[in-house]
């Protein structure tokens, strides 16, 4: 059986794939015809309903939980790992609602995170996330907020930090950041799910014990291929909540849910999302 597959060329989800895809582990008879994609463009991906596996962010799956269920496996939740909100100077908090802020896609998990944060704030550009940072610097936008390799990098251009939004949602919550999630069709047979569910853990396994092997293409599909940022980007991004969600990983996500419904940024979701 083949099913199509998209995630995308961040280090963290090469990472996880690389073994499934690069046919180094057992798939159990599945077959992946993949494709990698930015952030956003995956979130649109997932309104077309088309694909069977899909990485997201936990903002789109909202609008799109009618037709999909979330993983177990392979998720990116964590503490430390949140958005941060950046500028080219010092910007006060009561300044933020006036300005123009950069947003790496209108259904990333970092904007809703942002209109959490700051719900006066509308004034938004969408950007492709690794052009934020220039954008400030040409100041065609007054702040940004940045997601993935830009975390590791903004400093070495003069940017400096305004918020950190994970640091905000653990501080209101005290529960790790959902940023994004892997899920399957409904449509699927369950079985279908679940097995595929077994190999993305058998293929994060891998990684883990042979982390030479999927290098090459980790890098190359990496927008900084410094050594150091991507294994930082790794190390920051994967974690145990990769492997399960668990019990804390679905808590949080439930009341990540529960919050942005409660603030009327996002519908209402079914009664079931997990697989």
């Amino acid at each position: 059986m083949k099913l199509t597959l998209g995630f995308s060329p961040c280090p963290n989800d090469t990472f996880i794939f690389g073994a499934m895809v690069l046919g180094k582990i057992d798939t159990e008879g599945l077959e992946f015809d993949y494709f990698l994609a930015d952030v956003e463009e995956l979130n649109r991906k997932a309104f077309e309903g088309k694909t069977d596996i899909l990485k997201l962010s936990y903002h789109s799956y909202a609008y799109v939980a009618e037709n999909y269920l979330i993983l177990d496996a392979g998720s990116a939740i964590g503490r430390g790992n949140g958005p941060l909100l950046i500028g080219k100077k010092e910007i006060r908090m009561d300044e933020i609602p006036s300005l123009t802020i950069a947003i790496p896609g209108k259904y990333t998990t970092a904007n809703l995170l942002f209109s959490i944060y700051c719900p006066d704030a509308l004034n938004k550009k969408a950007c492709l996330f690794s052009e934020i940072p220039d954008i400030l610097l040409n100041e065609e936008a007054d702040a940004g907020i940045i997601i993935h390799e830009t975390r590791f990098t903004y400093h070495e251009k003069g940017l400096r930090k305004i918020a950190d939004l994970g640091e905000y949602w653990e501080n209101l919550t005290g529960l790790p950041v959902p940023l994004g999630a892997i899920v399957v069709k409904r449509s699927l047979p369950e079985d279908i799910s679940l097995k595929v569910n077994r190999i993305i853990g058998r293929s994060l396994e891998y990684a883990y014990n042979n982390p030479e092997a999927a290098f090459g293409f980790i890098r190359q599909h990496a927008k900084e291929t410094d050594t150091d940022v991507i294994m930082s980007h790794i190390k920051l991004y994967v974690n145990d909540y990769t492997k399960s969600l668990g019990m804390e990983g679905r808590q949080a996500v439930n009341k990540f849910f529960s919050t942005a419904m409660d603030a009327g940024v996002i519908p209402h979701l079914p009664e079931r999302i997990f697989l």
